[in-house]
C-alpha cells in the first residue's frame, strides 16, 4: 500500500514538472513569435528639407510599417512584419549636420539596439555616416542620398543603396534635352556647395559635352545649403542669360528659388532644367512656372509606372494624407521593401532567426525586388548600390485639377542612364555613355 501510493505520488509529481516543462516551452516560442525587428528610421523632420522632403518620407514609413505589421501588405510582402517578427520603428531627425548624424547613429545602434537603420538624404551626412557603420559592423541602407562617391570611392560591406544615385538624373536630364531638339547652345548652372551639388554640376556637365559639344558654360553659382535667399544668384543668371539653366536644388531651396526667380521672369528667359524637383509641385500649385522640365529622382510621383503594387501604394499614402506621394516616399517605400524581402531571405537560411547584420548584408547584396516605381536591381559597388529606371516631364498648371500636372513624359530604363558595374560614373560620361542600352 505504501509502494503503491509512492508510485502515485511520483507519477502526480513527474507529471506537474512536465506541465511547468511544456509552459516553459510555450513560453518560450510565444516570446519568440512576439520578437521585433526595431529599424532606426532617420529623414529632415526639421528644417529647409523638412517640409517637402522629411516628413514625407517619415510619413511613407509610417503606413508601410502598419500595413507590414498587419500583414496588409500585397505579396510577395504580405508576411506579417518581418518574417513574423513585429517591426518597431525609432524616428529620428537628419537636421544638425554630419557629426550629430555620426553620433546619433552610434545611439540608435548602441542605446536604442536597432537591427537596422534606414535613412539619410543630405549627402554630406550619407559620406559621414556610412564609414561609421561600416566601422561598428552594423547593417546601414542609406534610402535617398544622391552622391556616386559612397560606393564608387570605397568598399563596404554593411552599407546599401537602395536607390541610385544622383549621375542617373543628370544623364536623363539632357538625354531628354537632345531627343527634344531643344536648343542649348549655352547654359547656366545653380546648385548647393556641397557633395550633392557638386557632383550634380559636374555630372550635368560632362553629359552635355558629350550631347551638346557645342554648348557654352555661362554662370556657375554655388551657393550654400539652406541659403534661403537668392536674389544676387538671380540677378546673375538673368545678367548673363543662356538657352538652359540647369539647378539640383530641392527641398526648402527649391521652393525658395522658385519663388523668387518665377516673379522676377527668369523661367521665360530660360528653359529652366531641374533635376530633383517633383517633391515641390504639391506645396507650390500654381506657383510652379509651366514648361519647367523636371525630375524625381526616379520613375516616381507623378511619374511612375502603372502596376498594382503602385496603386495599392498610392492609395495607401494618398488616403493617409490627403496629397500624392512625390519621392521621398517613394524611395522609403522602396527601401523598406527591399529589407523586407532580405530580412526574410536571411531568415529562410538560418532557420526563422533575427537575422544579424552580417546575414542582412549577405542578403540584400545584389538582391531585386518590385517596388511601386519599377525594378530595384543593386547592381553597381559590388551588389551594394541600386539601379532603377527614371523619367523625365514637363510641368503644367492644371486649373481645373487645381494641382500641377506633368506632360511630355520620357522614360529612360536603368541601363541608359546609369553605368556598367565595372566603371565610374566620371569615366562612363566621360567616354560617352560606353554600353548605354534602350535610349530615345
Amino acid at each position: 500500500m505504501t509502494q503503491a501510493l509512492g508510485v502515485k505520488r511520483y507519477l502526480h509529481r513527474a507529471a506537474a514538472l512536465s506541465a511547468v516543462g511544456m509552459a516553459g516551452i510555450l513560453c518560450a516560442t510565444g516570446a519568440q513569435a512576439q520578437e521585433t525587428f526595431k529599424i532606426g528610421i532617420v529623414s529632415f523632420l526639421s528644417g529647409q528639407a523638412a517640409e517637402s522632403f522629411g516628413i514625407p518620407a517619415v510619413n511613407g514609413a509610417k503606413v508601410l510599417v502598419d500595413a507590414f505589421n498587419k500583414g496588409a501588405a500585397p505579396a510577395p510582402y504580405n508576411k506579417t512584419g518581418f518574417g513574423g517578427m513585429k517591426i518597431e520603428a525609432v524616428y529620428v531627425d537628419e537636421n544638425g549636420g554630419a557629426t550629430k548624424q555620426v553620433q546619433e547613429l552610434r545611439n540608435l545602434y548602441d542605446r536604442e539596439k536597432v537591427d537596422a537603420v534606414v535613412g539619410y538624404v543630405g549627402s554630406g551626412d550619407c559620406l559621414a555616416v556610412a564609414p561609421a557603420a561600416e566601422e561598428m559592423k552594423r547593417f546601414l541602407v542609406l534610402y535617398d542620398c544622391g552622391t556616386p562617391r559612397i560606393f564608387e570611392d570605397n568598399k563596404l560591406e554593411y552599407v546599401f543603396r537602395t536607390a541610385s544615385h544622383g549621375a542617373m538624373d543628370n544623364v536623363a536630364l539632357a538625354r531628354y534635352l537632345k531627343a527634344r531638339s531643344v536648343k542649348a547652345d549655352s547654359f547656366n548652372l545653380i546648385n548647393q556647395d556641397y557633395a550633392w551639388g557638386q557632383d550634380s554640376k559636374k555630372d550635368f556637365t560632362l553629359s552635355m559635352e558629350k550631347l551638346y559639344p557645342n554648348a557654352k558654360v555661362g554662370e556657375d553659382q554655388l551657393p550654400k545649403f539652406g541659403a534661403g535667399q537668392y536674389g544676387t544668384e538671380i540677378s546673375a543668371l538673368m545678367a548673363k542669360p543662356a538657352d538652359v539653366t540647369h539647378s539640383s536644388l530641392w527641398g526648402g531651396d527649391l521652393q525658395a528659388f522658385i519663388l523668387q526667380a518665377g516673379p522676377r521672369g527668369l523661367f521665360k528667359r530660360t528653359q529652366v532644367v531641374l533635376s530633383a524637383a517633383d517633391h515641390v509641385l504639391p506645396g507650390l500649385g500654381e506657383k510652379m512656372p509651366d514648361g519647367t522640365i523636371l525630375g524625381a529622382r526616379g520613375a516616381y510621383g507623378l511619374m511612375s509606372p502603372k502596376s498594382a503594387l503602385n496603386d495599392w501604394w498610392w492609395d495607401l499614402y494618398s488616403k493617409a494624407y490627403n496629397v500624392y506621394p512625390v519621392q521621398a516616399p517613394y524611395r522609403m517605400a522602396q527601401s523598406l521593401l527591399g529589407l523586407k524581402l532580405a530580412a526574410e531571405k536571411a531568415m529562410a537560411a538560418n532557420g526563422g532567426k533575427k537575422p544579424t547584420s552580417e546575414q542582412l548584408a549577405a542578403a540584400l547584396k545584389g538582391l531585386e525586388w518590385d517596388s511601386p516605381a519599377g525594378r530595384i536591381r543593386m547592381a553597381l559597388g559590388d551588389g551594394h548600390q541600386a539601379v532603377q529606371e527614371t523619367a523625365i516631364g514637363k510641368t503644367r498648371y492644371d486649373a481645373a485639377k487645381k494641382m500641377v500636372v506633368l506632360e511630355d513624359i520620357q522614360r529612360f530604363p536603368a541601363e541608359c542612364v546609369n553605368p556598367p558595374a565595372n566603371m565610374k560614373s566620371e569615366e562612363w560620361i566621360k567616354a560617352g555613355f560606353p554600353g548605354a542600352k534602350g535610349c530615345p
